[in-house]
């Protein structure tokens, strides 16, 4: 008796919604390795670790803070995965957008209703551009969209170095970050006392806006069977060039607002760590949703509660908040393996012999 791979002619819709919460249990059977290894008690540390991010309201808070930028990456690389379009540069996209957001939040000669309106525009406008570029090395030039948009994730982050070291260094602090913005520039405040800011609202209504561009629009449609078969999209009149143009642009301009958040919301400045991975992580949280815009959502939430509760479990229970970055590589690992199972299933065959 041997086993098999068999192409499935179609997913069962419970298995699609099972996939993802058996890879993230996969994940975290796996990791309790490492809590073992720590010497703490897995069950105490996994309370910790998903209970502290909802024990009060500013933890709570906190956590739709930091899935704010992991839901706006995530649908980035959603929009840009759909169309077979390899974005792997949102995090650099998200430092344009950040850079965009702060250079027109710091102009004196603007009036003061129109600074947050032309921040957002303009960091969208800036994500856009920089992913435009492996766009039409691509279309036009046929270059691996891999290779650039990892590539220029560096280009970008050592052109802000620059401009951090140099001209646009802080001339009141010494300091290699940009100037503050306007004070008439920052984000509103959602909630008082709290740092739930605009931010997070637009994260969230843009997970239903890109389902429905993905869902409901004819460029939506043109997206996905780009993705699904270029082939017979040609043969259909679907212009392939100009479908990838406009998924780079708005898989950037979504990325681009992450960074707006950051600047306009939380930091009120650029600096050299203003994204820990942002964009490398929404390509887990994409795949996790299973390029799905409504399931961004609750899979950035998992990551920020993740990523929330580590400090306080390592407090209580002596595990490393590093286990918080081993989780995120493993469920995508896990997650990778769960699609297997969803294209393919197991069949058992016996041998002549037997």
């Amino acid at each position: 008796m041997h086993l098999r791979l068999e192409l499935r002619e179609h997913t069962p819709l419970w298995l699609n919604l099972a996939l993802p919460f058996s890879a993230v249990l996969a994940t975290l059977v796996l990791c309790s390795g490492l809590v073992a290894l720590a010497d703490a008690n897995v069950i105490d540390a996994y309370s910790k670790l998903f209970l502290s991010a909802v024990s009060s309201r500013f933890n709570m808070v906190e956590t739709f803070v930091k899935a704010a930028p992991l839901i706006l990456t995530g649908l980035a690389v959603t929009v840009a995965f759909k169309a077979k379009f390899w974005n792997i540069g949102a995090e650099g996209q998200l430092l344009a957008g950040a850079m965009g957001a702060a250079f027109v939040g710091g102009i004196e000669s603007l009036p003061t209703f129109s600074l947050v309106p032309l921040m957002i525009i303009f960091s969208a406008v800036c994500g856009a551009c920089w992913a435009l570029l492996p766009a039409v090395l691509r279309t036009r030039f046929k270059v691996d969209d891999v290779v650039t948009t990892l590539l220029l994730n560096f280009v970008i982050f050592y052109i802000m170095t620059a401009l951090l070291d140099g001209p646009w260094k802080d001339p009141l602090s010494g300091y290699p970050d940009s100037p503050d913005i306007r004070m008439d520039a920052e984000f509103p405040i959602l909630l008082r006392a709290t740092r739930l800011h605009l931010g997070v609202l637009l994260s969230l209504v843009a997970a239903p806006l890109v389902w429905l561009l993905i869902r409901r629009t004819t460029l939506g449609f043109s997206i996905s069977v780009v993705g699904e078969n270029p082939e017979a999209a040609a043969y259909g009149g679907i212009p392939i060039t100009r479908v990838l143009i406009y998924t780079a642009l708005i898989s950037g301009a979504l990325a681009g607002l992450a960074g707006a958040g950051e600047v306009g919301g939380l930091h009120f400045q650029v600096m050299a760590g203003i994204s820990p991975g942002y964009g490398y992580t929404g390509i887990v949280i994409a795949m996790l949703a299973r390029l799905n815009p409504l399931g961004v959502v609750p899979a950035a939430l998992f990551f920020a509660i993740v990523v929330t509760g580590a400090e306080a479990m390592s407090r209580a229970t002596g595990v490393p908040v590093f286990l918080a970055d081993v989780i995120q590589g493993t469920a995508l690992v896990t997650m990778l393996i769960a699609q297997l199972f969803s294209t393919y299933r197991v069949r058992t065959h016996l041998s002549a012999s037997e």
